[in-house]
């Protein structure tokens, strides 16, 4: 696929503005969003993606068009799953209603910015180097085994690594200031909880692109899809998170299905590797006559594997209340009556003795 450099610079400019224009949206009027907002915008989101779908099918062809469904789907799917972890994420720092989704849009892009430098030397290797195609399916069944096992289970693993290091050498406040990320307090500059959950939710979603971004891989070489559908992926993300909320806990067999799409991409990828092989030690360097997995065989896994795991979790829900596991926080939603006032949900700042606020 031969993208020329002023439609990449087209996309991410394209995502740039829409992320100012909802930073802008968000910071005119902060408030908790409502189901009836958040339905809104994942539509968009959704709508957007299917567009770009379009447009690749018209410009580029079916094949990269189901390419790009495909990851999409997949890395959406994928990515329901960091959601739990959000929830915990949001209840550990006790993020005020009215600021979750500046955390998760500022949040997601520091994800998306940091999956593009993954995304950029996974291509790379890719390129250089075949056997990559077997480390990438390695990933994705330990992975896909790691999720069965784990089952219903979706503990709290505490703060990302890089997190706990920031802590040990920033003083940090107990508690936010507004939307700021620096303040100061009695002379002395210090972190506020703002900042650490932002980069918190960034880190946290940095450590399941270790996972997706080798299974998108799995369904399409094409650099400029892959980022892509992770970008729309991630852009609905943050809204997905206010539309689900008490659903999630009803999602009761979202792992084993993940676990299913993960291992199916990943002996979708020994395959290819196989019947693409120039290893020396495998078939003599030769390519190995091995059946490969089509497009449109590998949407339609993702598709039905998805519905199926849906409809049973709900079905299993209903028939035993108790089976549904409850996140330590629920996503805190706003109300949809006409002249409701979100903001004034948010928790009171208590004031102290010579503090002073710092800007963004």
């Amino acid at each position: 696929m031969n993208v020329p450099t002023w439609l990449w610079f087209a996309t991410i400019g394209g995502l740039v503005a829409i992320i100012l224009a909802d930073l802008f949206l968000v910071d005119h009027k902060p408030h908790a969003v409502t189901i009836r907002e958040a339905t809104r915008w994942v539509l968009f989101y959704v709508a957007l993606a299917v567009l770009f779908g379009i447009g690749l099918w018209l410009f580029a062809g079916g094949a990269y068009a189901g390419q790009f469904f495909a990851g999409y789907i997949t890395e959406y799917s994928l990515s329901v799953d960091n959601l739990f972890v959000f929830v915990v994420i949001m209840g550990a720092f006790s993020v005020p209603a009215v600021h979750q989704h500046r955390v998760l849009l500022v949040g997601i892009v520091i994800a998306l910015i940091m999956r593009g430098i993954f995304i950029a030397i996974g291509a790379a290797a890719i390129a250089a180097f075949s056997w990559v195609f077997y480390l990438f399916a390695v990933i994705l069944v330990v992975t896909a085994v790691n999720l069965a096992r784990q089952g219903t289970d979706h503990e709290d693993e505490g703060e990302p690594a890089p997190v706990r290091l920031l802590r040990k050498y920033l003083p940090v406040t107990e508690q936010f200031e507004g939307t700021k990320l620096l303040t100061r307090i009695n002379g002395k500059r210090m972190v506020t909880p703002m900042l650490m959950v932002m980069l918190a939710i960034g880190f946290t979603d940095l450590l399941f692109a270790l996972d997706s971004i080798p299974a998108i891989f799995g369904l399409t070489q094409e650099p400029f899809l892959v980022f892509t559908a992770n970008a729309f992926a991630l852009m609905g993300l943050r809204q997905l998170y206010f539309l689900l909320g008490g659903l999630l806990s009803k999602l009761v067999y979202l792992s084993y299905g993940l676990s299913i799409i993960l291992a199916f991409i990943g002996v979708k990828l020994v395959l290819e590797a196989l019947h693409e092989n120039n290893l020396p030690f495998i078939n003599g360097g030769e390519p190995v006559p091995v059946p490969t997995v089509g497009i449109g065989l590998s949407l339609s896994v993702i598709v039905g594997v998805l519905a199926i795991t849906t409809i049973l979790s709900l079905i299993k829900v209903r028939r035993d209340p108790s089976a549904a596991h409850a996140p330590s926080a629920a996503p805190v939603v706003g109300d949809d009556r006409p002249g409701h006032d979100e903001a004034a949900h948010e928790p009171a700042v208590t004031p102290e003795r010579d503090r002073t606020t710092a800007g963004d």
